[in-house]
């Protein structure tokens, strides 16, 4: 599988369920936004987030995305990276989209990462 890690560093940010959407969470190459019964999360380019208040809120990510459109009958396209990552203690934030799948790597971890997926298999392009 062909893989790109993304020049860009990224933020994990957690607001309350009952906060409206921040208008600098929808900028940048890529972030996903995700409303649950629970939270708000914002995963977005660490450069775009205010350092105003923001009480949860993770930084130091790199983004690993399968390069290429994935039909939705592939499976166990997650399991072949994160299996292997999670053999070596590798912690991941996951998410997808309707083309394909991404995964975030803290930046300390993002070389052995690399190292573990070639290991495994996969090709960074």
């Amino acid at each position: 599988m062909n893989l790109v890690i993304l020049e860009t560093l990224f933020s994990v940010v957690k607001l309350q369920i009952t906060e409206e959407i921040p208008s600098w969470a929808g900028k940048g190459e890529f972030f996903s936004i995700t409303r649950t019964n629970e939270e708000l999360s914002i995963v977005c380019p660490t450069s775009i987030v205010p350092v105003s208040n923001l009480k949860d809120v993770e930084h130091d990510w790199k983004c690993i995305k399968v390069e290429g459109v994935l039909d939705f009958s592939l499976t166990g396209i997650l399991s072949s990276l994160a299996n292997p990552l999670a053999e070596n203690n590798i912690s991941i934030f996951a998410i997808s989209t309707f083309n394909t799948d991404y995964l975030l790597i803290k930046v300390h971890s993002i070389e052995k990462a690399k190292s573990v997926l070639e290991n495994a298999g996969h090709t960074f392009i």
